[in-house]
């Protein structure tokens, strides 16, 4: 019968919504500290005296609960920051379905083309581009050519067709229609109209002045993407090769076209290409046929993933020290509530010596404790979003990547879990205060 049952449990659960899986894991983990208060306070009324314990003393009660909820903060805080930074990092690489790049490295590939930060990167031949963009399975493949700056904002050269697929409709102006020409990011610190000169290179080896007076007049602005191109100019990757001493891509009867299509004998290097397919399967067949010799495809997906297990090991190591941090924390609040109760002691021998049951006591001395560890876990889920809000606001003015922490149920679990703990705990010195000789705290 019990094998029968076990099937559909499972069945059962597994139909049930990840939310409500979720909120029932959290139940479970409260569950024994409300059993054990269910216990303690049965048959009594020990809120009253609670109360009045909470409010005598409540200077050195506001510091247990502000220990209680700092530590549910931060350890809260940082997991919601940890999930919401490898969300936030996928969400920016979620336009770039595979990526063509010379042999080498695959994160920096990924680094450079996604998330635009500074890599010495090779060319890959314009031959290969020109391959891809002739394949029957290619729905459009993009250049991508970066090395250029202005005011530390990344220039980067493409197409029109790669800013549609990477922002949708810009949020005003128009589409670059000239080499002279730049649509900026939603965030890039420049206004409509403005003339920008270039830099070569990014960040402090940055060299002005270095393509001797080229300018772009940004005439567009994208939507945001969440990602560090909300802080690139783009323009058309034809200007890149030209003030690069390159050539642009077009014979020399067209050299003032941009875009596609190219030609071949025209093409120079390039170091990515954003490569897309009209189906999803079709991606994989085409990262298989350009990884040779000569070329490498790259799903940021798969690296990003590969990134992420690297870094599991931190992850885990963080959760067992704020577990660790939960728990001493614990041993610390017990160990207050017990000096606590000494400073109590002669009111409840008195409680004892008018016929008060040590129950009683115990059920006074575990609700005073319950209310503390309540009052500071749930301040700490509070006190978790203002620390989760403000890291998000740093990681995402560091990293550029649009990261929004959120407190979820996996928060809720811990502080569960921690708050469960401490009541099962908190009998202790409830106990302990039960049993304590009356006549010897009177005399005290």
């Amino acid at each position: 019968m019990a094998a029968s049952w076990s099937p559909r449990l499972a069945d059962l659960w597994l139909a049930l919504p990840v939310g409500a899986q979720d909120a029932l894991v959290a139940l479970a983990l409260l569950v024994p500290g409300l059993l054990v208060g269910v216990f303690a306070v049965r048959g009594f009324r020990p809120w009253p005296l609670a109360r009045a314990m909470l409010w005598r003393f409540r200077g050195a009660n506001a510091v247990f609960v502000a220990l209680i909820a700092v530590t549910m903060a931060l350890g809260a805080g940082l997991t919601a920051q940890e999930r919401a930074l490898r969300q936030g990092s996928a969400r920016a690489a979620e336009r770039f379905d595979l990526i063509l790049g010379a042999p080498g490295s695959e994160v920096s590939l990924v680094l450079a083309a996604v998330y635009l930060q500074p890599m010495d990167l090779p060319l890959l031949p314009g031959s290969v581009y020109a391959e891809v963009a002739a394949d029957p399975e290619v729905d459009f493949a993009a250049p991508i050519a970066f090395g250029d700056s202005v005011d530390g904002a990344p220039v980067v050269g493409t197409t029109a067709e790669f800013v549609a697929h990477l922002a949708g409709d810009l949020a005003e102006g128009r589409m670059f229609a000239a080499h002279e020409e730049a649509v900026a990011g939603a965030y890039a610190p420049v206004r409509l109209g403005d003339a920008l000169e270039p830099a070569h290179g990014q960040g402090e080896a940055a060299e002005h002045g270095g393509h001797g007076g080229t300018t772009y007049a940004v005439v567009g602005r994208m939507t945001p993407t969440g990602s560090p191109w909300d802080r690139a100019i783009l323009v058309p990757v034809e200007a890149v090769w030209k003030i690069h001493a390159f050539p642009t891509g077009h014979s020399p009867e067209r050299a003032e076209q941009i875009g596609p299509p190219f030609d071949p004998e025209w093409l120079p290097g390039t170091p990515a290409i954003l490569v897309r397919a009209d189906q999803v399967w079709a991606n994989y067949a085409l990262k298989d046929r350009y990884t040779r010799t000569d070329v490498m495809g790259v799903f940021p997906g798969t690296v990003l993933a590969g990134l992420y297990g690297l870094l599991r090991e931190v992850r885990e190591a963080m959760s067992l020290m704020a577990l660790i941090t939960q728990g001493l924390v614990v041993v610390a609040v017990l160990a207050g509530l017990t000096l606590l109760v000494r400073v109590f002691a002669r009111g409840l021998a008195l409680l004892r010596a008018l016929g008060a049951p040590r129950r009683f006591v115990l059920a006074v001395v575990w609700s005073y404790a319950a209310a503390l560890v309540g009052l500071g876990a749930a301040l700490g889920l509070g006190l978790a979003w203002i620390v989760a809000t403000l890291l998000s606001r740093i990681v995402t003015a560091r990293t550029e990547v649009l990261v929004t922490a959120r407190i979820g149920w996996t928060e809720a679990q811990l502080v569960a879990g921690f708050a469960s703990l401490a009541l099962l705990l908190a009998l202790l010195p409830a106990i302990l205060a039960g049993r304590r000789p009356p006549l010897e705290d009177l005399r005290a």
